[in-house]
Formats: C-alpha cells, sequence, structure tokens
C-alpha cells in the first residue's frame, strides 16, 4: 500500500508540486502574453504570474488582483537574490535538481492520470515541460544557496547574546512552551500467529473467488480495512512505484493489466493488488486490505502479563521500571533506553500533548509524576495503527509557560537565530531594491506590495 506518510497527501502534494508552467492564452481582456516587470537582466511575463495563479485555481485558493501582486513580488524577491547568486558564480548541484524534476514530474502525472494529460492540461509536449521546469528548480537552487551565504555571515550567537536577547524582548512576544510530558514505556505486542493466519485465509479465499469470476472491485468495497480506496472498489489511482512500501510495489509491477498477486505483506497489513494499468513506473491498482485481528483473549493475556510487570515494579520494588523496560519491553526503540521514549526527528525526550497518541494521552493525563499506568491498548510507532499494549511512567511533567534561558535555551536560540537571519535578508533585499534596475508595468501600479522600494 501507499506508504503511510503519503496516505493522506498524496494528490495534494501534486497540486503543491506544479511549478510556473501554464498553457499559453490570452490575458486581461485579448492582450497577449508581455513583460510586466524587470529586475536587472531578468524579464517578468505576464504568463509567469498567470502560470502561479494556476496552480493557485487549482487549490482553491482566491485568485483576484491582490494575489497577483502577491505573485508579483516574491517573482521579484526570487530575482534580486538570483542576479547575486550569478555574481557569486553559485554552481547549483545538478543531481538535487534532476532528482527534484524527477518527483514533480511523477506528482503531476499522478494528479492527472497520465504523461498526454499533462501535455493536453498545459498545452506542450512533456521534453518542453521537463526544460521549463529544470529551469525553474535550478532558480529555486540559486536562491536558497545565495540565502544560504548571506546567512552564514551572521554572527554565531553565545549564551550572552540569547539571554540579551530574552531581556530585550516584551514578554508577549517570547515563544510559549506548551505543556511537555517526559514519559517511559514497556510494550508487549499481541501474539500474532492465530491472527494472521485467518487473515491469509481470508485473502485466499478472495483471490480463489476472483480466479472463478469474481469482481476485485466488489470484493473490495464488502472487504478492505483501507478506508481510501474501499469505496472505489480498491483502487488507489494513478501514481509512481515509489510511493508504495517496496513490498507492495514489488509485488505490483510483475503484475499484468487483470492479474491477482499473491497475498502481500506490508506495515499496514496483507494485501491482494490487482494490475488495472501501468506505464513506466507509474500504475493504477487495485488491493485489498486486511490487518490481523487480536481477540479478546489475546489482550487479556498481554494486559494480565503487564499487571505482573506493574506489580514487580509498583507494588513489590523487586525491580526498577527501567530494569523492567530493558527485559521484558518489546519494543526496540526504547527498550534499550529503560523504556524511555524519545522523537525520532528531534530526538527530544519531552513530548507536547499533540504528539502523543490520543490512546496514550487519554491514560497520562491522569497520572502524576512518578506514577505508573494500568494496562491499556494503543497503537505502534510506524504510521500503520498497529495494535500493542503497554504500560507508561509519567517521568516528568513540565507546565506550560513563556520560554526562558535556564531550561528553554534551544528554543530561544533558534528563535534568535530565525529573527536574524530574517533580518539578514531583508537587508539584503532592501540594499538590493536600491542599486537594482526595477521596472515595472503600470498595470501593477495599483499594488499593496508588503515591502516598500520596488516602485520607484
Amino acid at each position: 500500500m501507499i506508504k503511510s506518510s503519503f496516505i493522506a497527501s498524496a494528490a495534494a502534494l501534486a497540486l503543491f508540486s506544479i511549478p510556473y508552467a501554464a498553457k499559453a492564452q490570452t490575458y486581461n481582456n485579448g492582450l497577449i502574453d508581455k513583460t510586466v516587470a524587470i529586475v536587472g537582466d531578468d524579464v517578468v511575463l505576464l504568463s509567469d504570474i498567470e502560470g502561479e495563479v494556476q496552480v493557485m485555481q487549482a487549490q482553491g485558493m482566491a485568485t483576484d488582483k491582490d494575489a497577483r501582486c502577491e505573485v508579483l513580488e516574491g517573482i521579484l524577491t526570487q530575482n534580486l537574490f538570483l542576479n547575486q547568486a550569478r555574481l557569486d558564480s553559485l554552481k547549483p548541484n545538478q543531481e538535487a535538481v534532476e532528482s527534484e524534476l524527477s518527483s514533480r514530474v511523477n506528482n503531476v502525472v499522478s494528479q492527472l492520470g497520465s504523461e498526454a494529460a499533462v501535455e493536453k492540461y498545459f498545452g506542450r509536449a512533456m521534453y518542453r515541460l521537463r526544460d521549463e521546469w529544470r529551469e525553474t528548480l535550478t532558480d529555486q537552487m540559486f536562491v536558497q544557496q545565495e540565502q544560504q551565504e548571506i546567512v552564514k555571515k551572521v554572527p554565531k550567537l553565545t549564551p550572552e547574546d540569547v539571554k540579551a536577547y530574552c531581556d530585550s524582548m516584551p514578554e508577549e512576544d517570547l515563544p510559549v512552551i506548551s505543556t511537555q510530558y517526559r514519559i517511559s514505556q514497556i510494550v508487549l505486542y499481541p501474539k500474532k500467529d492465530s491472527a494472521v493466519m485467518a487473515v491469509k485465509e481470508k485473502l485466499l479465499e478472495f483471490r480463489r473467488r476472483i480466479i472463478k469470476g469474481e469482481k476485485f472491485a466488489t470484493l473490495a468495497i464488502l472487504y478492505s480495512q483501507d478506508p481510501g480506496s474501499a469505496s472505489k472498489g480498491g483502487e488507489l489511482g494513478v501514481h509512481s512505484k515509489s510511493i508504495f512500501w517496496p513490498a507492495f510495489s514489488d509485488a505490483a509491477m510483475v503484475l499484468k493489466p487483470g492479474e491477482v498477486s499473491q497475498i502481500v505483506e506490508t506495515p499496514d497489513g496483507f494485501h491482494l493488488i490487482q494490475m488495472i494499468e501501468r506505464n513506466g513506473d507509474m500504475i493504477n491498482v487495485r488491493h485489498i486490505l486486511l490487518k490481523p485481528h487480536y481477540t479478546e483473549n489475546d489482550r487479556n493475556m498481554a494486559f494480565n502479563r503487564l499487571d505482573s510487570i506493574r506489580n514487580a515494579v509498583v507494588v513489590d520494588s523487586t525491580l526498577t521500571f527501567f530494569d523492567a523496560a530493558r527485559i521484558y519491553s518489546r519494543d526496540p526503540k526504547t527498550r534499550t533506553n529503560g523504556g524511555l521514549m524519545a522523537d525520532e526527528n528531534t530526538g527530544s525526550s519531552y513530548y507536547e500533548k499533540d504528539q502523543l497518541k490520543p490512546a496514550d494521552y487519554n491514560i497520562l493525563k491522569n497520572l502524576k509524576e512518578g506514577e505508573v499506568s494500568e494496562p491499556f491498548e494503543s497503537t505502534d510507532n510506524e504510521g500503520s495503527g498497529n495494535t500493542i499494549y503497554k504500560i507508561i511512567r509519567l517521568d516528568k511533567i513540565i507546565p506550560s509557560h513563556v520560554a526562558n534561558p535556564e531550561t528553554d535555551y534551544t528554543v530561544l536560540l533558534n528563535d534568535a537565530k530565525n529573527k536574524k537571519s530574517q533580518a539578514a535578508l531583508d537587508a539584503f533585499i532592501s540594499e538590493k531594491q536600491k542599486s537594482a534596475y526595477i521596472v515595472i508595468d503600470p498595470m501593477f501600479s495599483g499594488c499593496h506590495f508588503k515591502r516598500k522600494g520596488w516602485i520607484k
């Protein structure tokens, strides 16, 4: 199935990925494409603006004159950085450009259904679109590199600088730190053998029925546990194979149209896959997803085991929670740390409410520091909603507060860095506005730009 990070956003991602390319068209009561601004040696065309507006419209955003003014200001700002990047002889990473180009092409094709549909939508051949998008991506990388060069010149902040920054800011302008929790856990997994066997037997029966003539789509509607595709007969739509779990895409890519796979296991569960169509690495498939269903007996066995562990820690004091987690917990990511949970992205061992699973927070909110919960059912961290059983200990709670250097130094350091970096970029833009040759067509003279200095 689709990798968990893409499940909800595959369609939206395609919309955001369409660059400034648009159909050749007539604008503003018959006016054909024209130059609407000049920044140094760079020309801004009306089609550049309308191309971005086309993307905004596809996203359901308002596209009045103010929106066009915002788009124009964004292009003008980008061109100031581009001019400086050329003067500094910066060189973009072409491998990164090509990788991003490939990703964008796949996203657009996924959205519109085929390369032929993309060509029809934009009114140009794919090779021309690739060239245009490659140029756009190269420019974007130039801008990012130039911005990085400017930010590099910002002096590094010392602890004294951070304290001075904090002292100079009104309290209402300082970051507010939400309530944070430090948590340890002991996790047990349900016994999978019987539940997995039951799922496989169901899927084998479905496969036999399909081969005998029943429609795959009908069985998907009736039985698939993927809410996003079940109502569509299991159809996932045209996507690049890269957005699916490797086991799923590997099984799908060897199928011919109409063929049905053997049972495929991914972190989402167990699948049958039917190929609808394939074009290179772009595929459209149906699937039936089933997840192992655990019985009340499975739950009771895990809860009894966790009760015994909890009693050893809380009642009998024969084990510390740390040692119990190292001995009994089945979660490899927290077991070696004595059950201590840590955010995989930041490495922080403190969690805010919104970072916790609802089941975990529902138990946590009733605990005091040092208390160990009763056993409860939750889900794993793999993004697939697989059942687990656990007990947790609330190690520490930090109430919501205004950031201060003693307890929130890193937060204040990053906040100060960001403000100083933005100030350096703002200063660069203001300086270049004064020295660069900038002309804007009168049709945009009524724009209320966020920055002064564009119209001289």
